[in-house]
């Protein structure tokens, strides 16, 4: 059974940091896409960054230069590092895991949505 266990998030004021980690168990593919989508208040789903087996990264452009993405595979453990902070970062945040590794390279999900989720947890940022 795949679990994703996502923690950290939280309030930050605007400028500051967060940490999220997603431990991702049960999921045992060679070639996979993982990454973080997020939810705005009464908005759709967006793509904040992705990270394949082989490393590939990349990232929403909103985030470009303040988030970073990473995954240990000794602890299979994701993160999501967010520096600078803005309050149109508010959103719930997903840690997200899926065997189709295409989704890692062009198009996000359909829906954006992957296979296996995190239940989600909120970030908020305010000015």
């Amino acid at each position: 059974q795949v679990q994703l266990m996502e923690s950290g998030g939280g309030s930050a004021q605007s400028g500051g940091s967060l940490r999220l980690s997603c431990v991702v168990s049960g999921f045992n593919y060679r070639r996979y896409c993982m990454g973080w989508i997020r939810q705005p208040p009464n908005d759709e789903r967006e793509g904040v960054a992705r990270i394949s087996a082989e490393g590939w990264i990349t990232y929403d452009d909103s985030v470009k230069g303040r988030f970073t993405i990473s995954h240990d595979k000794v602890t299979n453990t994701l993160y999501l590092e967010m520096n600078n902070l803005q309050p149109e970062d508010t959103a719930i945040y997903y840690c997200a895991a899926d065997f189709r590794a295409v989704y890692c390279s062009g198009s996000w999900p359909p829906g954006m949505t992957f296979a296996y989720e995190s239940q989600g947890t909120q970030v908020t940022v305010s000015s």
